[in-house]
């Protein structure tokens, strides 16, 4: 089997992983989750509210603030909404290990084990220890 092969039965591995099935299964409740999608929707006319009102030669910088409040206000809305919280901490767990497996990789194009190499604490681990600043 050459890298090609293995680098899709890698992305076939990732999509049958349980981290993987959890975010897209989170991401669709999301989508399908009426009152989030209106936040947002609302959240992103307000940025383009902004954007257009600080581009005017006049522009009305009290107009700016309050638009920005209620733009900040939208945005903890969305945050806080159940689906969307579900949803950024299945991609975060997603992507901490989408992140260990590319580290692995790329420490092993480096020349580090492929057996020992890892990523750890948001930084590359070649395993060797000698020569390691720590890990976090």
């Amino acid at each position: 089997m050459d890298m090609i092969e293995l680098a899709r039965q890698i992305g076939r591995e990732i999509q049958q992983d349980e981290t993987y099935i959890k975010m897209r299964l989170a991401e669709q409740t999301s989508e399908a989750d009426e009152e989030l999608q209106e936040l947002i929707t609302n959240f992103n006319i307000k940025r383009m509210t902004i954007n257009s009102e600080a581009s005017k030669v006049d522009k009305d910088e009290e107009k700016i603030q309050e638009l920005n409040k209620e733009m900040r206000h939208l945005y903890a809305q969305v945050m806080q909404n159940e689906n969307m919280v579900n949803y950024n901490k299945a991609k975060k767990e997603f992507d901490e290990k989408l992140q260990r497996v590319l580290a692995i990789i790329q420490n092993s194009a480096d020349g580090d084990d492929p057996e020992t190499t890892d990523f750890i604490g948001g930084m590359g681990c070649s395993g060797r220890c000698s020569s390691c600043g720590g890990c976090g």
